[in-house]
């Protein structure tokens, strides 16, 4: 196992240290080990996104008009196809700059 030395460590850290080491019927070391095993596996606060409510005071009206976006780029797709419009292929565009 490694060892971790610490210095500079506040003398009333240590006397902490020692009374919960003391309550708990632990050693200071098996005490130290706990109480870093502890702050490892602790939950960590959910993170805060960007774009959020708590971040964005209109987030729930863009949030509301999800379905109405939505519902616009479908029509114009079902638009588009009733047009018969047709995709521009990138590699016919290449050719044709290519020839020219």
């Amino acid at each position: 196992m490694a060892k971790l030395n610490i210095e500079n460590l506040p003398d009333d850290l240590i006397q902490q240290l020692k009374i919960l080491a003391h309550q708990n019927h632990q050693t200071l070391n098996e005490q130290v080990i706990n109480l870093l095993k502890q702050a490892i596996h602790k939950p960590q606060p959910p993170l805060k996104f960007l774009i959020s409510p708590e971040t964005d005071n209109t987030w729930e009206e863009r949030r509301q008009a999800i379905p109405d976006v939505l519902a616009k780029i479908q029509a114009r797709l079902e638009q588009r196809q009733k047009l018969s419009v047709q995709k521009l292929d990138s590699t016919m565009l290449l050719r044709e700059d290519r020839n020219r």
